[in-house]
């Protein structure tokens, strides 16, 4: 494993921001569904087959130690067991290609100046792994564990959101605790296998079987099975949702689920490309139900694969919060309300302030405002149960708020 603390002295042309790479990856393969018209195959879940029984027969001829042997026993039941339950989501997915490395310059990732990984997907082109024929999400998971496997908690988080939130691609959520499992055994072979090539010492051997450990212990993490919460943020424009909840995603590996995003992504509108006009009245009545109802569809789905879940939305109206709740609590997962809070003199300077900033009319957006402050509903008896109140004009909003969370989920669990 690469040193995490060095700093980044590689040359702006091979070095890759966290953003920039995750960016490349949704760009890489978008154009590879556009290209391919899907047409339903069995191929990606046949090639997941093959890597595992690939992996796991490597490592079953080098692992020694009959603790290891048992836990690598664990893992493969596991996985030949969701192979078969999750057929059908395999199915769903497009053709397996190769891996994004492949054909492109060695890229570091850097952070703030930091060296994260000499290998931006922890991947070599030359590794064999890479040139297998994969589900494209492969790639996503192959950078998560390399940062999870350093310790990399909070980036792992924020590149899962980012990436799911850029690409859509919301159903590879069920399918990827069955490829952190692959890439971890991967990652744990790899290792055994410089040592076998290498011929090192035995505090060498010691420093391999480690990390060969640490690969299991991430592998079992992602087989575990998880209650995720559902977090609903509740606040008009200006409250500090979106700020605010950057934090629960970071801190609970969390996946956002953004209106402004999802409403967009209905209406053919590329959720980055802010300046574009929409063709149709995308604010209408209508489109804000079509909106919430995709929001509570893909809640379902992320919680359905584990993943906590945050809806970034205004929720202002008891209709919309109920749709949403729903997902959780027919799941008999934890639901949570935050209310983000702030006098209407702190929100109309917020406004203003973010309209000019982003170049648009500040009378505009306080006319929006105002319609949402006329919109909010209280909450109902049943609501203020579940709910959160958060004044974001308050000193150290987004670490207090994580707290409170983290804390009401414990109390649901025990």
């Amino acid at each position: 494993m690469d040193a995490t603390s060095a700093n980044c002295q590689t040359s702006p042309s091979t070095a890759l921001s966290l953003d920039e790479l995750i960016d490349s990856l949704v760009a890489s393969h978008r154009t590879i569904v556009d290209d391919l018209p899907y047409v339903g195959s069995s191929c990606c879940l046949a090639a997941t087959r093959s890597l595992v029984e690939d992996e796991v027969s490597v490592l079953d001829a080098r692992l020694t130690g009959e603790e290891d042997r048992r836990r690598l026993d664990g893992l493969r039941e596991w996985l030949e067991q969701e192979l078969v339950r999750l057929e059908p989501w395999f199915h769903e997915r497009g053709e397996p290609r190769p891996s994004w490395v492949v054909d492109r310059q060695v890229m570091s990732l850097c952070v703030r100046q930091r060296l994260i990984m000499s290998n931006a997907l922890d991947l070599e082109a030359s590794d064999p792994l890479a040139k297998r024929r994969l589900d494209s999400g492969f790639d996503l998971v192959s950078l998560l564990v390399g940062l999870y496997v350093r310790d990399e908690t909070r980036l792992a988080h924020y590149a899962l959101d980012r990436y799911l939130r850029l690409s859509g691609d919301y159903s590879l959520t069920r399918l990827i605790s069955v490829f952190a499992v692959c890439r971890s055994l991967a990652g744990a072979s790899r290792a055994l296998q410089r040592w076998e090539s290498g011929r090192g010492t035995a505090f060498h051997l010691a420093e391999i079987m480690t990390e060969c450990r640490r690969y299991f212990e991430l592998a079992e993490q992602a087989a575990n099975f998880r209650f995720p919460p559902l977090i609903i943020g509740v606040g008009v424009s200006g409250s500090g949702k979106s700020r605010f909840m950057a934090e629960i995603v970071e801190r609970l590996g969390a996946v956002r689920l953004c209106s402004d995003v999802e409403r967009r992504r209905l209406y053919g509108i590329d959720s980055q490309a802010v300046a574009q006009e929409p063709a149709v009245d995308i604010f209408s009545a209508e489109a804000t139900e079509r909106t919430y109802q995709r929001l509570a569809s893909l809640a379902g789905l992320l919680l359905n694969g584990g993943i906590p879940t945050c809806i970034d939305a205004t929720c202002l109206t008891r209709s919309q919060r109920q749709l949403l709740q729903q997902q959780g609590e027919a799941r008999g997962l934890p639901v949570l309300f935050v209310s983000f809070e702030a006098d209407e003199e702190t929100l109309r300077a917020r406004i203003v302030k973010r309209a000019r900033r982003q170049g648009g009319d500040p009378a505009t957006s306080l006319e929006v405002l105002n319609r949402q402050l006329d919109m909010c509903e209280d909450f109902s008896d049943e609501e203020r149960q579940q709910l959160l109140h958060l004044d974001t004009t308050a000193e150290n909003v987004g670490e207090t708020l994580a707290m409170l969370v983290e804390k009401r989920i414990r109390l649901s669990y025990s």
